[in-house]
């Protein structure tokens, strides 16, 4: 009579090694009490999704917080869908977002006792373990063709009853070990299942760290474990993982609580103590049906991480934004330490919702419009020059042309308790600003005109131009700036009190506020711009006037 361990020796005759040899090259970690081990294990399948972000911001907050360990695990056994090259992408995108491992995967290089730290180099593990399921007949070798498979699925579908290979469906898990054997040495391609001892009827019942606790069916899948290419599926592989890199908490979004029972099995199967689980719960938008739907890689360009890069928000705003998701007391603290040391916010996992956030764009601008306001004069110059480089040719000839001069720009109002909050990212910031260079300025005027209110007609407008340019003196400070040009609107027949005006609109021209919108259209070509007191200081006052000189010239 043929044996389980026999046909492991079968399979793979070259693994010599058991458990026992790996349980002490990985032994338990030496950490504090308390000290959480947490893991980002991305696929190098593409980009960084937005929820991946939320995910690794989570588990890096926990792992700090502790004094543990966060390290990064390249999840690569699906080789059908890699792309070459995302996986050293993402580590970058992440550390963009200060995001950075303690130890595991960094791209040219691992750093760490418990790796390999990429899937595909851990083979010898898997065969390892593998090898002990077979051994205990826990697993088996399934010959079933992709024929034979769909039949079954087929005949399911007809009874209408799950799908799956399982119970009395999973075919190869009844052959005798003879029967094995034969088809093994006959050359016979096969994968390996785990041999579930499960039943879905039962349920099991569970704790999430989000969640809290509930119950669950049991799974009863034969699921593949080892595929004909010689790698595992992720199912087995991250359990592996986990186990030897000894995770305490396995951070994932919550589409991954229906494979939950699965994994409990096998670390049951395996005599090991399952991690923590905290199911994350997905980051949603409003489809075009008006219902909730998960952000999509497909449909939504906010989805990828790239997006903020290519527009030019700060890494901080998105991590503040995604924080008010992760748990509901952030805003509040954020707020009252003044949109500084967000590492010192306690993050916890009885504050997160279970409820799918909605992706705000409101928000996440609200964060990046506070963030930009707090940089200085030379980090705005800095940030702009690198993110003009990659993105956004005009810009970077505009702002290199004469750094000081932008300085000058971007420091209105900058440099005070409570700053102007006129930018909320980099990209589009040449529209915003390329009215201060004469050039660009006279090009627009050339093409578009200039767009006054309509109960304005050209001769009140030169008469308040030319007023200006002859008595508004911008060498006084702003408060001298301003009522100086009160006193030239009100001498005009414009009005500094907005109820008289509104009260009895037909006894003046307009308000004093009109009087500084003509001067800013004129000097900026928009109705809305920084400070126009400064704008005047930046421009100076002979190309003030050469502005206003060509509206009086028509």
């Amino acid at each position: 009579m043929i044996t389980d361990k026999q046909i492991a020796d079968l399979i793979f005759p070259d693994v010599n090694s058991d458990i026992s040899v790996l349980e002490a090259r990985y032994p338990n970690r030496n950490l504090p009490n308390g000290a959480e081990v947490t893991r980002f294990a991305p696929s190098p399948t593409g980009f960084l999704h937005t929820g991946s972000l939320f995910t690794s911001l989570i588990c890096h907050k926990v792992a700090k917080q502790t004094g543990g360990v966060f390290y990064v695990r390249l999840e690569d056994t699906d080789t059908k869908r890699e792309i070459e090259g995302s996986g050293l992408q993402l580590l970058e995108q992440l550390k963009l977002f200060n995001i950075v491992p303690d130890e595991g995967y960094l791209g040219d290089h691992e750093l760490g006792n418990y790796g390999p730290y990429v899937q595909s180099q851990r083979a010898d593990i898997y065969k390892i373990v593998i090898k002990h399921l077979l051994e205990n007949g826990r697993a088996y070798p399934c010959f079933c063709s992709q024929a034979e498979l769909d039949d079954i699925r087929s005949k399911q579908e007809k009874a209408k009853i799950i799908p799956g290979y399982y119970g009395p469906f999973a075919k190869c898990r009844y052959l005798t070990n003879e029967e094995r054997k034969e088809r093994i040495e006959r050359g016979d391609p096969f994968v390996i299942r785990f041999k579930s001892n499960g039943n879905h009827i039962r349920k099991i019942k569970v704790h999430d760290l989000v969640h809290g606790d509930f119950e669950i069916a049991q799974n009863d899948m034969d699921i593949v474990i080892y595929k004909s290419d010689g790698l595992p599926t992720y199912h087995f592989a991250h359990v592996c993982d986990d186990h030897f890199m000894r995770t305490t908490t396995v951070i994932r979004g919550e589409e991954w609580i229906a494979s939950l029972p699965i994994h409990i099995e096998l670390f049951e199967a395996l005599g090991w103590k399952a991690p923590n689980y905290a199911h994350l719960p997905v980051i949603m938008k409003i489809g075009e049906n008006g219902n909730k739907r998960k952000l999509s890689k497909r449909h939504d360009s906010e989805a990828a991480v790239s997006y903020f890069f290519e527009n030019g928000y700060p890494g901080e705003a998105l991590i503040m934004y995604l924080m008010t998701i992760a748990n509901s007391n952030f805003e509040e603290w954020i707020f009252a330490h003044k949109f500084e040391h967000m590492e010192e916010f306690e993050f916890s996992f009885s504050k997160m919702s279970l409820e799918g956030a909605l992706f705000d764009m409101g928000k996440l601008n609200f964060f990046a419009r506070e963030i930009l306001a707090k940089k200085t004069k030379e980090e705005m110059l800095d940030m702009a020059l690198d993110y003009s480089k990659k993105y956004d040719e005009k810009l970077y000839d505009l702002v290199s042309s004469n750094p000081e001069y932008f300085k000058q720009i971007i420091n209105i109002e900058r440099e005070k308790e409570n700053p102007r909050k006129d930018y909320e990212k980099l990209g589009g910031l040449y529209d915003l600003i390329s009215f201060f260079y004469k050039d660009l300025y006279d090009n627009y005027v050339k093409e578009n005109g200039l767009t006054y209110n309509e109960k304005f007609d050209l001769e009140t407008i030169k008469l308040v131009l030319k007023a200006l340019r002859d008595n508004l003196d911008i060498a006084l400070d702003e408060q001298g700036w301003f009522s100086n040009m009160k006193a030239i609107g009100e001498e005009l027949g414009f009005t500094g009190d907005r109820k008289a005006y509104k009260a009895n609109p037909e006894a003046y021209k307009g308000t004093i506020g009109d009087v500084a919108e003509i001067l800013r259209i004129t000097l900026t070509t928009k109705r809305n711009s920084p400070n126009l007191y400064y704008v005047m200081q930046v421009l100076g006052k002979e190309e003030c006037d050469r502005r206003i000189n060509l509206v009086l010239a028509k």
